[in-house]
Parts: structure tokens; C-alpha cells; sequence
């Protein structure tokens, strides 16, 4: 009876961790016996022909990835796994079940090049199934998840694809083999005994963890109920308005421990908030996209931060900003105004309603900017704005808008093309990218503001910055959106010293000096923001790390990385929707759950 609690304890904490909004927070007894059972299964897990070393899944940026299922009742827990890592698109033999063969599946999967089968041992002697991992691995990569009986294996004899075998068929085993799969978790086991001609006793491949962990808080030594100060807190700010939602994600040693969304889109509460939602990030773009890109272009050695501008953007000769260091930009000491209300000065001719020739660039639904109003009006003014502050520390929305213009000389290309093809698809980034509503659903993305005094509209997928939306919504200081999970991957590359899911992205040189305090008038890191040494000031939070550092976001968001903890902290909302209010942050929220995870980790210690 006990082990019937305790598996239906599991069943619905696993399936809540990561199909729906809510971490698991059950408390550390019930996570303690979980994480048992856990390691159990990992420690029972094989891994079989490997000898290519297919996993974990390398070159992300260059697969197309089906799961396939042929019979296994955890398919839906096991998918969202998989979703966490890459782009991957479900199929089912039961929506084939009319047909004598699979070779309508089979034809269903001409455009992908890897494929990933699920199946329990149940299912092996079925010769449809065999037939269609022959056929399938004929030109695509095939991986095969076996749940169940070893003696299974035997069936499988005559298989090259690589084979993850787990004698559990069960909700925790659907957690764990889809994260060996991408390198979440190790793959340490051997076959125990031989259950073929192949697969002999002493059999199996190992593998190593390059990707984010999905699991419990006591898998990284925290207590769960020390966390759970943080539903108080998200919850009391739901209730005083502060934002109709936000999402919080915790990452420890690798390991994401704690995920969660709260309250819903709006406070209409029609759609809650899910853990997969697409944010408007603000100015987590400075250092998710732009900043990156900087990083990247120093170390190839195209950009000096020690040249002034005007050697990289023509148009800067013979402006006030000519003579500026770069390094001056990246640290907001470039004496720059804040920033130029560029929306004030919108006249009748500048905008239309619909879409032309005359006016192609979308600024909102049903708002369309003229053609090249970017570069004759905004570019300029900014270029020839005064120099006011050179030398001391001025915060300036003005710094990234050069850092991208910038960087589009040296690469020639776009920054929103740069950060897909260099960082966010090999990464395995899902969701991160400008301009979300040409690839994403109206409804996956969380509304930021109902604007009644510029665009006259609800912003749903439009960048909320003024000046970043009159640039068409690709900028270097605003306009990208993510979801929790990417931002998470990102920023735990960059806490990996530049190294993530087999591939290295910086040398840990580079991310050293970018996040580490390099102004002698500020706190500022190269585009990072960074803890700050007036303790007066509790920023990010009172009990921070001098080692901090991360960027916060008008809209509501920020994300905190804490190398003497191994931790990463997200926080993402829409808290200037319906309009803009001050409650986030004269209430402390993003600072007060800050303290809550510093304070539960430094107890484990």
C-alpha cells in the first residue's frame, strides 16, 4: 500500500513538474524519497550502441527531431522533457492504427533527420514496430527509448541505432531517460548480464552532462520548504497588482530546481500563466542578445573595445560621438543622454494604419511606420545628440542602439539573425528572438501593456519600448522576447564560463571580463549589470553575492547569476500591463525572492 502512495505521489508530482504550470511542491520528505527512486532508475539506465557517440544529441542548430510514440502510456510527461531542449515534433502509432503498416507514419517524417522512438518492451514483437525503426534508421538517426523487460533487448539485436534501455516503465523514468538523451543527466550503467549474442554483460557506452538538469530542489542539497516563501511572495504581488503574472525559474549546479508560473496573462484571469510563455524581455536584450554578439566580435578580434566609434559606423564621423571608445559605450560612461522620446514626435505622415510600400515597417497591430524613418530620423538624432556626462556613469538606452549598429558592420548581418545562427539554435533556445509574432501563436506570448497613448492598442508580441518598436523591433537595448527556459540555458552557458551542450561558445577569459566589475566609476560589468558594493542600496537584494551579475528589464524582469553559488535566478512578468505601475519595484518582489533562494541555498551549505 505504501508503494502505491508513493508511486501515485510521483506520478502527479512529475507530471506537475513539467507538463503544467507548477513546480512540484510537495514537501522535502516526499522529494527526498522521490530523488530515491530517482537515482535508482538512473543508476539501472544503459546506454547501447553509441560507438558514434550520438549521445547526447550534439548540433542541435542542424537536427530536425520527431518523437515517435509506439505504445508508451508516459509519452506526454516524456515530450515535455524533450521540449526543454530542442524543438520537437510528437507523432503516435495509435493516430495510425487503421493502417497494416506504419508506412504512413513513416512517409509523415520526411523532414526530419532525427528520430527519437519510444516504445515498452510490450511492444517489441509487434513486427510493425521493428519494420519501422528498420525503415526509419535507413537514412535518418534514429534513438531508441526501451522501457520494460531486458529481455527485449534480444528482438533488438540486429539494431545499430543507439538504444537507452530502463527496466522502469513508469512517470519518473519518462523524466530521466529524455534528459540522457540530451546530456541533462550521465549515463553511467553497463548491462548487468547478457541478454543476447550483442548485448553481453559488460555491455554499454557512458556519457557526460553538458546540458541544464530538470529536477527536484534536493537534488542540488536545498529544501524544498525553504522555497516555498516564494509563492507568498509572487502571490502577494498578483494581489496588490504589482503584475497579473510572472514566472520563476531557479537553476543551482546545473540543475534547474524550482519553475514555476503564477496568475494568469491578465487580470481578467481567462489564461494562466504557463511556464512556456513568451515574454517581452526589455532590457535583458542588452545582455541576452546584444552583448553576446560583442563578446563574440572581441574575441575573433574584429572589435577593439579601445577604438572609438566612428571607426566602425561611418555615419558617426564628424558627429559629437566620433571620438568615443567603445569600451566607454558598453560601460554607459560614453556621456550619452538616457534616451530620446523618439514617439513624441510622431507626425500624422509618419504613420499609417495599414501596411504599404510607403509604410512597411510594423510598429503594433494595425500601426505602420514610414519607410526608413530609423534611418533618417531616429539614427541621426541620435548621432548628434549632445555629449553631456563623458566620463561618469549615465545609464543609456542610446549605448545599445550604437552596440548594434556596431555590430551589424562587422558581421553584415542582422542582429536578430546573428544571435539565431550563433547562439540561440545551437543552444537549443526555443522561444528567444525579436519579432515573436511572426513565429509564435498570439496566445503563447504574454500581453506587456494596453498602450492608449501611442500605438493605441494591446501590445501582444510587439516590443513595449517606444524607441525599439519605431526601429521595427529588432534593437540592441530592447525588443527581444524568450521564455523562462531559454533565458535559463543562455545564462548557464555563460555561468559554464562560456560552455554548453558540447560545444564552447567563449573562452572563459572573455566571460570573465565582460561580467566581471570593469568601470572604476560604476558597478557595471561590459554590459552586464552587477551587484552593487553601496550595501545601502540591497541591489539586487540583500543577501546577493559580490560576484553578481545579470540585468534587469523595464517590463518587469530580471536575471541574476551567482557563480560563488552556482545559481541562476529568472524572474519574467508583464508587470507595466494594463498600465505602467511602480509596485514591483517599490515593493521589492524581484530582490525579496532573490533572498528567499540565497537564503535557502546558504542553509544547505
Amino acid at each position: 500500500m505504501r508503494r502505491n502512495s508513493l508511486t501515485g505521489i510521483i506520478t502527479i508530482s512529475f507530471f506537475a513538474l513539467f507538463t503544467f504550470t507548477a513546480c512540484a511542491q510537495q514537501d522535502h520528505q516526499q522529494n527526498e524519497q522521490i530523488l530515491m527512486v530517482s537515482k535508482t532508475i538512473v543508476s539501472n539506465t544503459v546506454l547501447l550502441n553509441n560507438q558514434e557517440n550520438t549521445i547526447p544529441l550534439l548540433n542541435l542548430d542542424k537536427r530536425t527531431i520527431a518523437s515517435v510514440n509506439l505504445g508508451f502510456t508516459n509519452q506526454l510527461i516524456y515530450d515535455s522533457l524533450l521540449y526543454k531542449y530542442a524543438k520537437v515534433s510528437s507523432f503516435s502509432s495509435a493516430d495510425y492504427s487503421n493502417s497494416a503498416t506504419l508506412n504512413d507514419l513513416e512517409d509523415d517524417l520526411k523532414y526530419f533527420n532525427t528520430v527519437i522512438i519510444t516504445l515498452p518492451s510490450t511492444a517489441i514483437n509487434d513486427p510493425r514496430n521493428i519494420n519501422f525503426i528498420l525503415n526509419t534508421a535507413k537514412n535518418k538517426q534514429v534513438i531508441i527509448s526501451l522501457f520494460g523487460e531486458g529481455r527485449a533487448l534480444n528482438v533488438l539485436d540486429g539494431i545499430k541505432s543507439p538504444i537507452i534501455w530502463t527496466t522502469e516503465n513508469t512517470p519518473i523514468s519518462a523524466v530521466i531517460v529524455p534528459q540522457m538523451i540530451f546530456g541533462g543527466i550521465a549515463i553511467t550503467q553497463k548491462l548487468n548480464q547478457s541478454y543476447s549474442p550483442k548485448y553481453t554483460m559488460g555491455t554499454g557506452y557512458t556519457t557526460n552532462t553538458i546540458r541544464l538538469k530538470y529536477t527536484l530542489p534536493e537534488d542540488a542539497n536545498v529544501n524544498a520548504n525553504n522555497l516555498r516563501e516564494i509563492d507568498n511572495i509572487a502571490n502577494e504581488a498578483i494581489k496588490t497588482k504589482a503584475a497579473p503574472g510572472m514566472v520563476v525559474l531557479v537553476a543551482k549546479d546545473g540543475k534547474v530546481i524550482f519553475n514555476k508560473a503564477y496568475g494568469n496573462h491578465t487580470y481578467d484571469n481567462i489564461r494562466p500563466d504557463r511556464l512556456s510563455d513568451i515574454f517581452d524581455l526589455a532590457s535583458l536584450t542588452k545582455t541576452t542578445a546584444t552583448t553576446p554578439t560583442i563578446m563574440r566580435l572581441v574575441e575573433q578580434q574584429k572589435l577593439n573595445l579601445d577604438t572609438n566609434i566612428a571607426t566602425y559606423i561611418p555615419r558617426a564621423r564628424n558627429t559629437p560621438m566620433a571620438n568615443i571608445k567603445v569600451r566607454e559605450v558598453m560601460l554607459h560612461q560614453a556621456g550619452f543622454i538616457p534616451f530620446i522620446p523618439f514617439h513624441n514626435n510622431i507626425q500624422p505622415g509618419d504613420y499609417s494604419r495599414d501596411s504599404s510600400i510607403a509604410y512597411p515597417t510594423k510598429v503594433a497591430d494595425n500601426y505602420f511606420i514610414r519607410k526608413n524613418y530609423f534611418k533618417d530620423v531616429m539614427w541621426p538624432k541620435m548621432l548628434n545628440s549632445p555629449i553631456k556626462t563623458r566620463g561618469t556613469y549615465v545609464y543609456s538606452d542610446i549605448s545599445m542602439y550604437v552596440m548594434k549598429e556596431i555590430a551589424e558592420h562587422i558581421t553584415q548581418t542582422p542582429l536578430d539573425q546573428y544571435v539565431q545562427e550563433n547562439f540561440y539554435k545551437p543552444l537549443g533556445m526555443q522561444t528567444a528572438g525579436f519579432l515573436p509574432r511572426n513565429r509564435f501563436a498570439r496566445e503563447q506570448i504574454v500581453p506587456t501593456e494596453q498602450d492608449n497613448y501611442f500605438r493605441k492598442t494591446l501590445l501582444q508580441g510587439y516590443v513595449h519600448d517606444q524607441g525599439a518598436a519605431l526601429a521595427g523591433g529588432v534593437s540592441g537595448h530592447a525588443g527581444l522576447f524568450a521564455s523562462a527556459n531559454d533565458v535559463a540555458i543562455i545564462y548557464q552557458m555563460l555561468l559554464n564560463k562560456g560552455s554548453y551542450g558540447g560545444q564552447q561558445y567563449f573562452t572563459p577569459q572573455t566571460v570573465n571580463m565582460f561580467t566581471s566589475k570593469q568601470s572604476d566609476v560604476s558597478r557595471r560589468g561590459l554590459g552586464f549589470d552587477r551587484w552593487d558594493p553601496d550595501l545601502t542600496k540591497k541591489y539586487p537584494s540583500e543577501t546577493a553575492s559580490p560576484q553578481t551579475y545579470g540585468h534587469t528589464g523595464y517590463t518587469g524582469t530580471c536575471v541574476w547569476v551567482d557563480p560563488s553559488r552556482g545559481l541562476i535566478y529568472i524572474f519574467l512578468s508583464n508587470r507595466v500591463y494594463p498600465a505602467v505601475t511602480d509596485k514591483l519595484i517599490t515593493m521589492k518582489i524581484r530582490g525579496r525572492i532573490q533572498d528567499v533562494i540565497n537564503k535557502a541555498i546558504d542553509k544547505a551549505l
